[in-house]
């Protein structure tokens, strides 16, 4: 049975799309939700007077992917997680878990759906993600899988290093002055 997505449907198509789908999956499934409509000749023809509209949209959606792309690949999210013997987390960390921290940390909100994994993350240490954020646009970043507490700890000394710094410029900056 052939359809018009009004959305993107992964793995089918995006908006504007005619697609072939078995009937049941249309009738049970895309058209209760309002994911598609039926390809009659009329919709067809409403389909093609709606073109520019849906192609200004879909560019709008690449760009705003492609900034998103820009503003995550190659960046390092840090997780915390209990961790027990041999490097080994009790549990593993989840799609919501690295979604939570891209935002804290990155400030760039991602749908934990959209995150791809081949399995879970059941090891502490850096491991490799990547997010599809839209058709072809997929984003790579890394999570760095650290015991409780031990950011904190290691957050430390960094900020204790930073004041020393800057209390060393300020010093430079008021013997210049004399």
């Amino acid at each position: 049975m052939n359809v018009i997505l009004l959305g993107e449907l992964r793995g089918k198509g995006g908006e504007g799309d005619i697609v072939d789908v078995a009937q049941g999956y249309a009738e049970n499934y895309l058209f209760p939700n309002r994911l598609a409509l039926p390809a009659t000749p009329g919709n067809i023809k409403q389909l093609e007077e709606r073109r520019h509209n849906i192609e200004k949209r879909e560019e709008k959606r690449i760009a705003d992917a492609a900034a998103t792309k820009e503003a995550l690949e190659g960046k390092v999210v840090s997780i915390e997680a209990r961790v027990g013997e041999e490097g080994q987390l009790f549990g593993s960390v989840t799609s919501a878990m690295i979604a939570d921290a891209i935002k804290d940390q990155i400030g760039v909100e991602v749908d934990r759906k959209r995150i791809a994994r081949e399995g879970s993350i059941k090891r502490a240490g850096e491991h490799e993600i990547e997010i599809s954020l839209y058709r072809d646009v997929n984003a790579k970043v890394s999570v760095a899988v650290v015991p409780e507490g031990s950011r904190a700890d290691a957050a430390a000394p960094a900020a204790a290093a930073e004041e020393a710094i800057e209390e060393a410029v300020e010093e430079a900056v008021e013997e210049a002055a004399e």
